[in-house]
């Protein structure tokens, strides 16, 4: 990390959608319940967490392409949470997504080079001669060629697709960059490349990341910290190195043990993901919400929250178990 200078900071952050069930009666999905967590100048924070934990409905509210139910969001001292579309967009320079699908978030009727240059256009940053150069500066910088400017998306691989859009989220020279789970739909051999890109990406422009993934093996790669989401809450949250030699809440340990480990002795030791479906964020459990699935349930954990609370420098957990301990 380059600077300890927060440049997001998230409050009690909440983002429910309202959902018609088949009775027609409304009902309330909890993506995001609750959630406070901050991220430094120069970092990459990690974020986990089983399918339809919160992850991507937290990386999108964060950046403001989602409006939030409650809470607040401050980017670089700025509170950002009420701020209208024409105030965003001077903001939105300064904070880009990448996402997930290499496939569907570019759009087929348009060049790599137009899909390069829509934000400097929507942002004027750039015309004519000086816009063609910084279209092939950035191709350049992204490992492709300035001769793949005037090719569709359908012609390029799905590396090479997740590449220009890496490309195009660098194009007004943001200071963040939420990481919707980029490597996700890439091949094994293709996804190192990518996270490299990223890396070397982050040391020349001193970017900020919040890297959204499922692979932990790969977050504990990138990550300076990781925080480990379940159904809509933020239940672990420390350095990279101390959450994988040191995991403290079950959850974070059941999601270890998933990592596989080419050794059949160390691996009939290791904690198994308990049976059944995650819970339902429309009706969650009481209390602590994954007390349904763990093994060291006690009384207290149906009645009360359990509060994220620091139990070592930098080491926050939700647990009650841990908070005795």
């Amino acid at each position: 990390m380059k600077d300890s200078k927060e440049i997001l900071t998230v409050e009690n952050l909440k983002k429910h959608f309202v959902i018609d069930s088949s009775r027609g009666k409304k009902k309330i999905l909890k993506a995001v319940d609750d959630v406070s967590f901050s991220v430094q100048k120069g970092e990459t924070l990690g974020l986990v967490g089983e399918s339809g934990c919160g992850k991507t409905t937290l990386g999108r509210s964060v950046i403001r392409l989602y409006d939030i139910t409650a809470g607040h969001i401050f980017f670089d001292d700025q509170e950002i949470t009420g701020l209208g579309e024409n105030e965003l967009r001077s903001l939105r320079r300064r904070m880009q997504i990448i996402f997930q699908d290499p496939y569907a978030s570019l759009n087929s009727r348009m060049t790599v080079g137009d899909i390069i240059a829509e934000p400097l256009d929507i942002h004027g940053l750039a015309r004519g001669r000086e816009r063609q150069r910084r279209i092939e500066e950035l191709l350049n910088r992204v490992g492709l060629n300035a001769e793949h400017v005037n090719r569709y998306p359908h012609e390029f691989s799905g590396g090479q697709r997740q590449r220009i859009g890496i490309a195009r989220a660098l194009a007004v020279n943001p200071d963040f960059v939420v990481c919707d789970e980029p490597i996700s739909a890439l091949d094994v051999s293709i996804q190192a490349q990518v996270v490299n890109l990223l890396e070397e990406l982050q040391a020349e422009l001193g970017l900020t990341y919040l890297f959204i993934a499922h692979d932990l093996a790969m977050v504990k790669h990138i990550s300076h910290r990781v925080g480990v989401m379940y159904l809509g809450q933020l239940v672990e949250l420390t350095g990279s190195h101390e959450l994988y030699h040191n995991p403290v809440h079950p959850y974070t340990r059941l999601l270890l043990s998933a990592i596989p480990i080419p050794d059949p002795d160390v691996t009939a030791k290791t904690e198994k993901m308990p049976e059944g479906e995650i819970p339902s964020p429309v009706n969650p459990p009481s209390g602590c919400r994954f007390r349904t699935r763990c093994s060291y349930v006690k009384e207290i954990c149906s009645q009360v929250v359990p509060p994220l609370v620091e139990i070592a420098p930098g080491h926050q957990v939700a647990c009650h178990r841990a908070c005795e301990a």
